[in-house]
């Protein structure tokens, strides 16, 4: 089961997702609080935090970074401004939805963050490509093709294994592509990773980021 917390300031639309996560079959709701200072750090890691931030601002954004440090934070807001959702990715969001999504949408989200992987609900596709489309052709720096290849793998959640066996290639290889991907984009762990392959537009489909095997 996975261990999900549920930040929500209203109460009804709290009591809403606490039910429709409890319907997965597959979610435990561990807590469904008000706001992130009610949340206990001192739990056990959990595997998500629906985070509901209904006019999303800079402080929103601060918030997002606080839920990161306890959890994989998946948010909802109106999306009807900025910050934008790469700054919202950047802050610590691995997976962004519409406070109008579909219940089944909202349901796969939080299986998806909750396995590792970033969830990004079809009714915000458009406005995350007209967002990628507006940044520099060259961002994404030195990366090889064969790099720039397992990056995508990896943001969308396969294992190095599954990677290997995708690209025809030893897990060796696989490993050491890994390896020079971290040093040349100057991160360390799998999250950042999947941020700055979102960020340089090599995630394509976001919201089917979890893989099949």
């Amino acid at each position: 089961m996975y261990q999900v917390a549920i930040v929500a300031n209203h109460p009804i639309f709290r009591a809403g997702i606490q039910k429709l996560a409890a319907d997965t079959g597959q979610t435990h709701v561990v807590t469904a609080v008000g706001s992130i200072q009610d949340l206990d750090p001192t739990t056990s890691p959990y595997d998500t935090i629906v985070l509901d931030l209904p006019r999303l601002t800079v402080t929103g954004l601060d918030t997002i970074t606080k839920a990161s440090t306890i959890g994989p934070p998946l948010v909802s807001s109106v999306w009807d401004g900025s910050p934008s959702l790469l700054a919202t990715i950047r802050a610590g969001a691995m997976g962004c939805i519409s406070r109008s999504t579909e219940q089944t949408d909202l349901q796969d989200a939080i299986r998806v963050v909750a396995r590792g992987g970033f969830y990004l609900c079809p009714r915000l596709v458009g406005r995350f490509h007209s967002e990628q489309a507006g940044r520099a052709d060259d961002d994404s720096g030195p990366l090889a093709p064969r790099e720039i290849e397992t990056l995508r793998w990896i943001a969308s959640g396969f294992t190095h294994a599954q990677i290997a066996t995708r690209m025809g290639l030893a897990q060796a290889t696989i490993n050491t592509y890994a390896k020079r991907i971290r040093a040349k984009l100057k991160v360390s762990n799998k999250a950042e990773l999947t941020r700055i392959a979102i960020e340089l537009g090599h995630h394509s489909e976001p919201h089917r980021s979890h893989p099949v095997v």
